[in-house]
């Protein structure tokens, strides 16, 4: 009988500490692949950056979550940035020429290198630097995007 008992209070001490266990779940993670098209210069790097917030956005990697450089191969280069979680997102791209991983302005603020950013919108003295809030897009699941470098503001 107290064998019985003994075997009936762990059977049910079991039952309870599984019962009130956490199930840990993985995060869902999804990929983002960035499609730069347009490039023109033949030699550098092109930079990009994937932001989560405006903070930073699209100058310094304050609020830069993923970033990568790849040698420019031809007028197209593809990069693919995974582990990212579900939320709003927006890529910054250099056509880096001179390796310093930023993009070079002139005294008045003008681009000296190649750029681009996700969404692709109008870049010019009138506009201004484009808000993340404009450039910003919902990623859910594996999304492929596709950014046009500019050489020059858009008049």
């Amino acid at each position: 009988m107290l064998k019985t008992l003994k075997l009936t209070n762990f059977l049910i001490a079991t039952l309870l500490t599984v019962s009130f266990t956490k199930v840990a779940y993985a995060e869902e993670t999804t990929s983002l692949t960035v499609v730069v098209n347009g490039i023109t210069n033949k030699t550098g790097e092109i930079c990009m950056r994937v932001y989560n917030s405006e903070t930073g956005f699209p100058f310094n990697n304050k609020s830069e979550v993923k970033s990568g450089c790849s040698k420019i191969t031809g007028s197209s280069i593809t990069q693919v940035f995974t582990d990212l979680k579900p939320g709003n997102y927006a890529v910054a791209v250099i056509d880096d020429q001179n390796g310093d991983h930023k993009l070079n302005k002139d005294f008045f603020g003008i681009p000296q290198e190649g750029f681009g950013i996700s969404r692709n919108p109008t870049v010019s003295i009138a506009t201004g630097t484009p808000t993340f809030e404009k450039s910003s897009f919902k990623l859910k699941k594996n999304r492929t995007i596709q950014i046009f470098i500019k050489y020059s503001l858009d008049p």
